[in-house]
């Protein structure tokens, strides 16, 4: 019996891309959002080179005055490198150390840079480690459909870490590019209401709905082209509080127009058991199925097919 990979937690993508000109930003300013924002692998990068350095730094102190490491070779950097490791570390093997006033300065010196950088780097992988992220999936496409015979715009969500998220909330945006009467561009946020935005026990999917109506910017025969026009994304926000780690977590994520596929509907992927057990098919948690009777769009295959 073959069985199918779970799909990830899409990536929460950007939701669109900034350049910035004349703000000068130093690399140290706002320095610990910098170092909870990037990857992992640059932060144990970036703390493997500090070390290095810092080492390097008490290392050639060190060299300055020569025969103030006893047991060092004399101008030797590599003796003067592992004993700066050695004290930094309070590892003292026995074989290096400090003979002078000057040396035992320095040593000094270096055991409080040495107690300052742990807890920095410590407070910093807490940090990393214990900030609260969520795993959602969203489906890679949205559709618009018809739900109860109404046109609606609808949005497929899951829990992949089948915990509950306790009082979630979706908000659910569409960006347009607006011209005033002066001239002035602007990008205008437009909130879509939805007809449950709440759900306070997510555990399983959830199907976001939004009503096309005569108020909504997707209502009308030409609404594709004009919301093209004007450059339109949707940008979809949940939080809500994670029942494990007892903190809220967020997600979101981004529908470009051509993300969004017209008359069609989600596939089912819940069933029961007789037990009452539910079932749930992350194997077609993306499929799509085109409306029979619907123009099939880019990339749906004909009605009745899947995605």
């Amino acid at each position: 019996m073959s069985t199918q990979r779970k799909p990830k937690p899409a990536a929460q993508k950007e939701p669109f891309k900034v350049r910035t000109l004349g703000l000068d930003t130093a690399f140290h300013e706002d320095l610990y959002h910098r170092v909870l924002t990037m990857p992992w692998w640059l932060f144990f990068l970036l703390a493997g080179a500090g070390f290095l350095a810092l080492n390097s730094i008490f290392a050639c102190l060190y060299l300055l005055q020569p025969g103030c490491i006893a047991g060092a070779r004399p101008g030797s950097f590599g003796d003067a490198f592992f004993f700066s490791v050695q004290t930094m570390g309070t590892i003292g093997y026995g074989v290096l150390s400090p003979t002078t006033v000057y040396a035992q300065c320095i040593v000094t010196l270096e055991a409080l840079a040495g107690l300052l950088s742990l807890a920095i780097a410590t407070g910093l992988t807490f940090s990393k480690f214990a900030k609260p992220s969520s795993r959602v999936i969203f489906t890679s496409r949205a559709v618009i459909g018809r739900r109860d015979g109404k046109p609606c715009l609808m949005f497929r969500m899951a829990n992949a870490r089948h915990n509950t998220i306790v009082e979630a909330s979706l908000k659910v945006l569409v960006l347009l590019d607006t011209v005033t009467k002066e001239g002035e561009r602007l990008r205008v946020p437009h909130i879509l209401p939805l007809l449950r935005e709440q759900n306070p026990f997510f555990r399983l999917s959830w199907t976001a709905i939004h009503e096309v109506d005569e108020k909504s910017p997707f209502f009308g025969p030409n609404a594709k082209q004009a919301l093209q026009a004007r450059s339109a994304l949707v940008l979809l926000s949940l939080s809500g509080l994670d029942e494990t780690i007892a903190q809220t977590v967020h997600a979101r994520y981004t529908y470009e127009l051509d993300d969004i596929v017209w008359g069609a509907r989600f596939a089912d992927i819940i069933s029961t058991e007789p037990d009452q057990t539910r079932i749930i098919d992350y194997s077609k948690f993306h499929d799509i199925i085109v409306e029979p009777g619907d123009q099939p769009a880019d990339g749906v295959q004909p009605a009745g097919g899947r995605a």
